[in-house]
């Protein structure tokens, strides 16, 4: 019975993403596909990660471009992965890997090859994963807030800036 993992390379303007089934015992065969990420194309990566029978996701957490991928994921590929038939205890699961522990050799960066190589550390659980609360359990508030700045150093006093406060259920 084939396992098939995902791996996505998040950019701001396109995804790089690469499917393989991971219980085979030859090397990895992938498939590869270019995403933009507008809704739009957000919605057919979910509509395409489902055909395909991806179990589990993997994506880089590049700066902010992850969070509207992730939150597309998880309310339109997760459902309908958790509650397919023959689905198994870890299907519908998405991780965000951090950057740092995904690098590979210096030089010219290239996309697939990054997102082929998230998989491969996430089967062999060489990548170091962020905490993602699910949507329901999640709280956030964002709160103006302003404080007192070292004037020694050049820097106005009562520079404001956004507070957020995340409380999980």
């Amino acid at each position: 019975m084939s396992y098939r993992i995902a791996g996505i390379d998040v950019h701001k303007k396109m995804l790089a993403v690469v499917v393989s089934d991971v219980e085979i015992e030859s090397e990895y065969q992938f498939e590869r596909r270019m995403f933009s990420s507008n809704p739009e194309q957000l919605r057919s990566l979910a509509a395409w990660l489902v055909e395909q029978k991806v179990e589990e996701i993997v994506m880089e957490s590049t700066a902010q471009y992850w969070k509207p991928v992730w939150e597309t994921l998880e309310r339109y590929w997760k459902p309908l992965c958790e509650k397919r038939e023959g689905a198994r205890r870890r299907s519908g699961t998405l991780h965000l890997a951090q950057a740092l522990s995904n690098r590979g050799r210096r030089g010219r960066k290239r996309d697939f090859v990054d997102a082929e190589r998230l998989v491969k550390r996430l089967v062999a659980r060489e990548l170091t994963l962020s905490f993602v609360p699910d949507a329901e359990h999640l709280c956030c508030a964002r709160i103006p807030f302003s404080f007192e700045v070292d004037r020694y150093n050049g820097q106005p006093a009562n520079q404001p800036f956004n507070l957020y406060i995340c409380i999980v259920a």
